[in-house]
């Protein structure tokens, strides 16, 4: 295929194209490449230096008429190129939706042949489930779960957070299956899942497994601990060894008031009385002592003798001073 050497040439045409469609001239960038598509016709290519447009480029077609020597713009338009930043594949919104996507505020579109439900009339295998769905197809109910609806969303109830693989039922004691709270499912779900109606459990209000479990169980116990309290009278340990007296200290006796009187004044006086006494007979008799026993021949040592003398002058001394007073006493009887 011949190039056109008019359409190859009109680089200013082509930019100019490419500005007006940008609407900025600093968003076009180099030119990169000039293409013939056919007979007169050629696109140019300008980098695209618009913010979040990796690897894009401005597409810019021109055309001539036959025996004309002047280029004219077919179109232009931003395109992406091999290398370029592009969004994810369009995937329709009821396709896109996810357990867990719904609000308050949507509403699900109707899945027509949804592979999970079967006709109410129709038999599904199960006796329950049959007399069920046939009871129940007066109701309002023309679609109910099937065989295989039923076996998926068993299996995932089974595998989640309230199957035998939760950690709180691996922690458990007893099963769900014992405890007076769980209410089991109808039908052929009866065997494996249930509803838990107790308040103090996490898993109140949801279908649980039949081998789940938790610490709220009706019938496990656990020993109560002692108080939290702090204790009144702590002890504290070291490594220190200490000695405690666990003797009773003994109790204080009243102590009673001295009486003073004449009975009890007058042992005190005794004593002195007859220290006076013998402060007075020692002279009379002085403690000697031992000595060996003298012979006869020997005479009484110079002492004893002194010692003698001094008490016959005292009693001598005594006698006299009676006669004394007696006499005084005569003179003043006859006197009066």
């Amino acid at each position: 295929m011949a190039k056109d050497a008019v359409l190859l040439g009109a680089l200013d045409l082509a930019r100019e194209a490419a500005v007006e469609a940008a609407g900025d001239d600093a968003l076009v960038g180099d030119h990169l490449s000039a293409t013939t598509v056919e007979d007169r016709l050629v696109t140019h290519l300008f980098s695209c230096t618009m913010p979040g447009y990796r690897g894009w480029v401005w597409s810019v077609t021109l055309a001539r008429a036959p025996r004309q020597k002047a280029a004219t713009v077919c179109e232009a338009h931003l395109v992406p190129a091999d290398d370029a930043l592009l969004a994810p594949a369009w995937v329709p919104w009821a396709d896109r939706v996810r357990p867990g996507d719904l609000e308050p505020s949507m509403v699900l579109p109707y899945i027509h042949g949804d592979g999970r439900l079967v006709q109410g009339y129709e038999s599904t295998g199960e006796e329950d489930e049959d007399k069920l769905a046939n009871w129940e197809l007066g109701l309002g109910r023309p679609r109910v779960l099937g065989p295989d609806g039923r076996t998926e969303v068993a299996d995932r109830w089974y595998r989640g957070s309230h199957g035998p693989s939760a950690a709180s039922a691996m922690a458990s004691a007893s099963p769900c299956s014992t405890c007076a709270f769980f209410i089991p499912l109808t039908g052929s779900m009866r065997m494996r899942f249930g509803a838990c109606a107790n308040e103090w459990s996490p898993s109140d209000g949801r279908v649980v497994s039949v081998d789940h479990g938790c610490g709220a169980h009706s019938e496990t116990d656990v020993e109560r601990g002692a108080t939290q309290w702090p204790d009144p009278d702590p002890v504290f340990q070291n490594d220190v060894p200490v000695a405690l007296d666990l003797a009773p200290e003994p109790e204080e006796q009243p102590v009673a008031e001295p009486v003073e009187d004449e009975a009890s004044a007058e042992p005190e006086t005794a004593p002195d009385a007859a220290t006076e006494t013998v402060v007075e007979s020692e002279p009379e008799a002085p403690v000697e002592p031992e000595q060996e026993p003298a012979s006869d021949d020997a005479t009484e040592p110079a002492e004893v003798v002194e010692a003698a003398e001094v008490v016959e002058a005292a009693e001598a001394e005594t006698a006299e001073t009676e006669t004394a007073e007696t006499e005084a006493e005569d003179a003043e009887r006859q006197a009066d």
